[in-house]
């Protein structure tokens, strides 16, 4: 076996994804007067997951992998419309890998099991649209609120 072929050790630095924006939006008809609030809620950002295979030996396919960036979630539109969750990252490893954080060394998890899935980056939830009314008059939406904590780790 050459000494090239066997990797036990990287360093990956993981992103989440983003939560997508919430869409701050009146209905709007000639038939309708005052219409209410119909804005959509923001789409999940991705996660990054970790499954155990057991046809996997090596890191060697991760091995020039360095930065890992999750799918963002898209922004909620008008007509009540949620926007899509971010496409979730799956990177198969072989039984026994134990993920850690690069900065504190704290172990993050240990995959032991063929099958076994642990998410080691959690992408952001939606962004809800929230939207807040004023009982004065003009009506118009006020505020949505937005979330902007992002899981992002090296390992």
């Amino acid at each position: 076996m050459a000494q090239g072929n066997f990797v036990d050790h990287v360093k990956i630095m993981f992103r989440s994804g983003h939560g997508g924006a919430g869409s701050t939006h009146f209905y709007r008809d000639r038939m309708t007067a005052k219409g209410g609030p119909d804005g959509g809620d923001g789409g999940r950002g991705a996660h990054i997951i970790l499954r155990g295979n057991a046809q996997y030996w090596t890191l060697l396919h991760l091995k020039y992998r360095k930065h890992i960036h999750a799918d963002n979630g898209q922004p909620g539109s008008g007509g009540n419309k949620t926007g899509a969750d971010g496409k979730d990252i799956i990177l198969d490893v072989p039984l026994g890998t134990i993920a850690r954080d690069f900065e504190t060394g704290e172990v993050l998890c240990e995959v032991m099991e063929d099958g076994e899935k642990v998410e080691v980056a959690l992408g952001n939830e939606l962004h809800a649209q929230e939207v807040v009314l004023d009982e004065k008059l003009p009506r118009f939406p006020i505020t949505t609120v937005r979330r902007v904590e992002q899981d992002e780790r090296r390992d």
